[in-house]
């Protein structure tokens, strides 16, 4: 297998993102243009049903930075498992379509990688704004998973995230199909003893959320138990 170039892939997990794609995939361009780093877009549609793919094609026809593919079913993590797949360069950011993330993330998270094997950006331990409900729910999670899997980072979101492409790799067993991956992720690389860094960002995200919250809800909490009775053995020593 040829080993990845020394650069950066930015990886979008869209659904339904027809209206916002066009124009913050540009904007992403524009901003990773000034970085004179040597990167690519991928796009990862996962269940799309309205022109999102019709549009990714435009944009990778456009522009030779920007690659996509499509999945028939949603799910991010199977995207996410994807483009690690696919990906060129040796260093992954995630972000969200939004761009609700502040984007100097990317390029602090870029260069942190020469030291680390993941970083992962924190919107409690930065700027947030977000509702009130989200924000709680996700404070309860974290308390949970930090009492559970002593872990004790500050988010677990899919977006502003960074990879080094090998560990990514490593870990892909641990990949499920929706969003719990990135806590199985960072537990078993802390586990291992990879150097995982958090940073604050800045997020504003006042739309409504792409998930069903009470399904995100259950889904995440009951995979955080499992996750903790498979691993009891370990947490116990």
């Amino acid at each position: 297998m040829t080993p990845p170039q020394h650069g950066l892939t930015i990886f979008i997990p869209v659904y339904n993102e027809e209206a916002l794609l066009a124009p913050n995939t540009m904007e992403l361009i524009r901003f990773l243009s000034d970085l004179n780093i040597p990167f690519e877009i991928i796009i990862g549609s996962n269940g799309s049903t309205d022109g999102t793919t019709s549009v990714a094609s435009q944009l990778s026809a456009s522009s030779s930075e920007v690659r996509w593919f499509h999945l028939p079913q949603k799910g991010v993590g199977t995207a996410f498992a994807e483009a690690v797949r696919r990906c060129a360069y040796d260093r992954i950011v995630t972000v969200d379509m939004d761009l609700s993330i502040a984007l100097e993330f990317i390029e602090r998270s870029y260069h942190l990688l020469d030291c680390c094997d993941i970083v992962i950006g924190s919107k409690i331990t930065g700027c947030q704004q977000r509702s009130l409900l989200r924000r709680l729910a996700s404070y309860v999670f974290i308390q949970l998973a930090r009492r559970l899997l002593n872990i004790g980072f500050h988010d677990y979101s899919i977006a502003a995230k960074a990879y080094r492409k090998e560990v990514a790799a490593a870990y892909i067993g641990c990949v499920d199909r929706h969003t719990f991956y990135v806590v199985h992720m960072v537990f078993m690389a802390a586990r291992d003893g990879k150097k995982l860094m958090e940073i604050p960002v800045s997020c504003i995200d006042l739309r409504e959320s792409r998930f069903n919250l009470v399904h995100e809800g259950f889904y995440k909490f009951g995979n955080l138990f499992r996750l903790y009775f498979k691993e009891y053995p370990y947490l116990r020593k």
